[in-house]
């Protein structure tokens, strides 16, 4: 009848609910539901000590508080919202989205929020992310500060969405910092960055490549597979190993690194790269572009063909007055020419980027 009748009675409703209570005085559930029947009938003070008798038998119940929580809000009692949604987020780990939702409509004060939030780092990345989701990028970097200041453990991929949103709002300034907190978090599986020494994240690929942040970025294209190679790196173990099965004209541009720079500032690049068999008029090369304006090109190297040994290919350029971050990326524009599907091997190590 509460559920489902259209215009029910609500005192007949609640009859039901206590019949119901009594018939099972240890079922926190029933306990729950006359609680809603006292709220829908607009007798607040029953419904809260209903609610109160529910959480004694069953203090934990995620599903209660949760019924709790919107109560409160209902009554404009947001400081008890807030800790009754704590305890659903501490005992549902499914339940973060729609507390975060509830919470987010019923409180202004988004510090308020990120204070009841526990402090668990899966609760705290679902939270960056769900502010992320709403564009709200001034959100994302409180809660990612709150991570780093709370020290607590998480998986290296869980932040990477942090700062593919840094990129997207532009918010570059903050991203050199914050790559750098990570690498010091992360010293097995991010090579850090010294002042005035490379800029470019793992350019040697000695480490795996993460897919994200700061470092290389590799997007699956059929005609082409790129992976680290042990067996031809130029120094040290490994090199990166891009190589096309002649199947395709392809376009391509499925390998790549953003680089925050500094505007009006000169820069010199250099990289190692050895060809095999590489057919076509148009081979690969390594572009480095304003990663907002793809056709603001600074530097590109010579069009890669055959077969070739290591050899080093370097370019010193200038940044714009508004140029903030470069995308460098293994490009291969499409050959125009009837023969135009392309075969062969490239590899790529010592990729460096350096201001002047």
């Amino acid at each position: 009848m509460h559920l489902y009748a259209d215009g029910g009675n609500s005192e007949e409703i609640i009859h039901l609910y206590m019949s119901a209570t009594r018939l099972s005085p240890y079922d926190a559930q029933f306990r729950a539901d006359l609680a809603d029947g006292y709220d829908w009938a607009g007798r607040s003070d029953e419904a809260l000590e209903a609610f109160q008798q529910a959480l004694r038998l069953f203090p934990n119940s995620p599903e209660i508080n949760w019924r709790l929580a919107n109560f409160y809000v209902r009554a404009g009692r947001i400081s008890d919202a807030l800790r009754t949604m704590r305890m659903v987020l501490l005992e549902d780990g499914t339940a973060s989205r729609k507390v975060f939702t509830l919470a987010t409509k019923a409180v202004p004060d988004k510090k308020a929020i990120l204070d009841m939030l526990p402090p668990q780092g899966p609760i705290l990345f679902d939270y960056l992310n769900f502010r992320i989701e709403r564009a709200d990028i001034a959100g994302a970097e409180e809660v990612w500060a709150r991570l780093l200041q709370q020290n607590l453990p998480f998986d290296l991929r869980e932040a990477l969405p942090y700062f593919d949103a840094l990129i997207q709002y532009k918010d570059v300034s903050r991203l050199p910092g914050s790559w750098a907190t990570l690498a010091q978090r992360f010293p097995a599986q991010i090579q850090g960055l010294a002042p005035g020494m490379n800029l470019i994240t793992n350019g040697g690929f000695e480490f795996d490549i993460l897919n994200g942040g700061l470092d290389w970025r590799v997007i699956p294209t059929e005609g082409a597979v790129v992976d680290p190679s042990s067996s031809s790196a130029f120094e040290g173990r490994r090199a990166l190993r891009i190589a096309f099965d002649g199947s395709r004209n392809i376009d391509f541009g499925h390998v790549f690194q953003y680089v925050p720079v500094q505007p009006n500032t000169r820069y010199r690049f250099s990289i190692q790269v050895r060809a095999q068999g590489i057919t076509t008029d148009s081979g690969p090369r390594l572009q480095l572009c304003d990663a907002y304006n793809v056709g603001q090109v600074f530097a590109s190297t010579e069009n890669l063909l055959g077969t070739s040994n290591w050899s080093e290919e370097d370019a010193e350029f200038k940044t714009r007055s508004d140029t903030r971050l470069l995308l460098v990326r293994v490009v291969r524009p499409a050959s125009a020419r009837l023969d135009n599907q392309i075969a062969g091997t490239e590899w790529i190590d010592g990729v460096s980027l350096k201001a002047e």
